[in-house]
C-alpha cells in the first residue's frame, strides 16, 4: 500500500514539476521582450522567482525523493529501461538548473538572450518528459 502512495505523490509531483519546467522558459520569452525596470519585467521577475521557488524546486526534490523510494523498493536499478530514464532525468535536472540561472540573470537585468532563443528552450523539457513517458509505461528494452 505504501509504494502506491509514494508512486501516486511520484506522479503528482512530476506533473508540478513539468508544468513549471514548460511555464518557465514561456514566461522568459515573454520577458525578454520587456524593457528592462519596466513595470512588465518587474513583475515577470516576481512571477519567475515564486514560480521557480514555490513550484518548480519543490516539485523536483520530492520527485526525485519519491521516485529513488521507487526505484529502491521495486528493484529496478538493473532494469534497462530504467538507466534510459535516470539518465534523461538527469538531463531534465540540468536543464532545471540552467532554468534557474536564467531567472538569476532576469532578476539581475542580465539577460542577453532573445525570445527565440526561450521558444527553441521551451521544447527541451518536452522533448525530455516524452522520452520519460515511453521508457517509464513501455519499458522497450
Amino acid at each position: 500500500m505504501t509504494y502506491e502512495w509514494v508512486k501516486a505523490l511520484h506522479v503528482v509531483s512530476i506533473i508540478a514539476w513539468m508544468a513549471g519546467m514548460l511555464y518557465l522558459p514561456r514566461l522568459f520569452v515573454y520577458h525578454a521582450d520587456a524593457v528592462k525596470g519596466s513595470d512588465k519585467s518587474e513583475t515577470f521577475k516576481i512571477m519567475e522567482r515564486r514560480l521557480l521557488k514555490a513550484i518548480i524546486n519543490p516539485a523536483m526534490i520530492v520527485a526525485w525523493l519519491a521516485g529513488l523510494w521507487l526505484v529502491w523498493q521495486g528493484g529496478w536499478w538493473r532494469a534497462g529501461w530504467f538507466h534510459g530514464k535516470f539518465a534523461l532525468v538527469l538531463i531534465m535536472s540540468g536543464v532545471h538548473g540552467m532554468l534557474a540561472r536564467y531567472v538569476k540573470d532576469f532578476a539581475a537585468d542580465r539577460n542577453q538572450r532573445s525570445a527565440k532563443y526561450y521558444r527553441v528552450i521551451n521544447e527541451i523539457p518536452t522533448v525530455l518528459m516524452i522520452g520519460i513517458v515511453i521508457l517509464v509505461i513501455v519499458k522497450p528494452f
